[in-house]
């Protein structure tokens, strides 16, 4: 299956819309990660642990994508696009939710 941002795929006409499909994944930061996070707020630096989190949120939520899409009849999904909040209580949880189009190319 094609996963694109992009909302055409070049060489490969789209034949067919399928229509919106989307998937949300929310992982917990937890009491670890935010102290190393704010270890790293006061000396600078990356956070690797919440990049980590972030990353597998992303991989999550791309393949339940792929898993709908694919439910739907089809084998590409353009237009996707990212949204990334903190929920919870004090923001202890990290929500990323990914949309696009079903289309069949």
């Amino acid at each position: 299956m094609t996963l694109s941002t992009t909302p055409t795929l070049e060489g490969n006409p789209i034949r067919q819309y399928l229509g919106v499909v989307t998937a949300e994944s929310i992982v917990g930061a937890n009491f670890v990660k935010d102290f190393m996070a704010n270890v790293r707020d006061f000396f600078g630096g990356r956070s690797g642990a919440y990049e980590g989190v972030l990353i597998e949120a992303r991989e999550i939520v791309l393949k339940e994508l792929e898993e709908r899409a694919s439910r739907m009849g089809a084998n590409a999904v353009v237009g996707i696009s990212f949204d990334y909040e903190a929920v919870g209580a004090s923001g202890s949880m990290l929500m990323v939710v990914a949309s696009g189009t079903a289309v069949v190319v």
